[in-house]
């Protein structure tokens, strides 16, 4: 079970290799050739010495041009140590297999971001022996996908999308958007996206959003995290879950919510009333405006 968002952003592209290759190419617009084969490979690079040296997620590319090894690295905050240990995975692996290595570095900051797109360039000023040039995906270019179609036609990039963006006024969509996309792929796939997702929300509110959306999709039951989620004391009726929810958007994109529209949401014990309602929420400016054209 996936317990941190570290584990999260970069286990997802274990999960789904060519997310990584797609998101290369359209987030970056780097030209990374097409892949014919992406195999995942031991990320122990530990030598004889007593020193244990690990990547967070390795892959294999095969293209057409060549062989690259993809090196993921999840990146919480700046770490200095970094400017050592990146050029020496990269030496190490490219001494190992014989073939390329590219360094691609995943975060949630937009701190860290910009820190870990710096050149590490070592050497005399004038001279660089090596330089490192990470490629960096973050919230300033991963795209943020709060559209329930765009969610459909690339459910892994949508997954990203949520565990880059979690936070801030555009969550409500983003989320809504990808639980209605889950709904698309095979149930066991979507389980491991919804931890991924779950691990990553640091804010409570989107976390507590997520977890209530999800309790309406059955598989969701199915995943380990189901008993934490049981533990915590939300296991409740379907209709319960989702008129919570429709509230809790609008409270949390600070509208205010009349005792009266309180009431009649919390009445409600129609499914398919209660997510147009849910929708509707997530765009709404006015709370009276979840039952406009009944």
């Amino acid at each position: 079970m996936v317990g941190s968002s570290h584990e999260a952003l970069h286990r997802i592209f274990q999960k789904d290799p060519t997310l990584l290759t797609r998101a290369l190419q359209r987030v970056l617009d780097v030209p990374f050739p097409e892949p014919r084969e992406i195999a995942a490979l031991n990320v122990d690079l530990t030598e004889i010495e007593p020193v244990e040296r690990r990547v967070d997620t390795l892959l294999r590319a095969e293209t057409d041009e060549g062989t690259y090894l993809l090196v993921v690295e999840s990146q919480g905050k700046k770490d200095e140590r970094k400017r050592g240990s990146w050029p020496y995975y990269l030496s190490y692996l490219y001494e190992k297999y014989r073939c390329e290595p590219v360094l691609i570095v995943i975060t949630q900051s937009s701190a860290t971001a910009r820190w870990a797109s710096r050149p590490i360039r070592l050497g005399f000023p004038g001279w660089d022996s090596l330089t490192v040039r990470p490629l960096v995906l973050g919230p300033d270019n991963v795209p943020v996908i709060a559209d329930e179609r765009q969610a459909e036609r690339d459910v892994p990039l949508a997954v990203l999308s949520a565990m880059t963006h979690g936070r801030g006024p555009q969550a409500p969509a983003i989320l809504e958007s990808l639980a209605s996309a889950l709904r698309t792929i095979d149930p066991d796939s979507a389980a491991v996206f919804v931890q991924f997702v779950d691990s990553c929300l640091a804010d409570p509110q989107a976390k507590q959003m997520w977890r209530d959306l999800m309790t309406a999709i059955q598989y969701f039951w199915r995943h380990p995290l189901a008993e934490q989620v049981r533990e915590e004391g939300r296991e409740q009726g379907r209709a319960e879950v989702k008129a919570e929810m429709t509230l809790r958007i609008l409270e949390w994109r600070s509208i205010p919510v009349p005792d009266d529209v309180r009431e009649r949401v919390m009445d409600c014990t129609d499914l398919d009333q209660l997510e147009l309602w849910a929708q509707r929420a997530v765009h709404a400016t006015d709370a009276a405006e979840l039952f406009t054209e009944e």
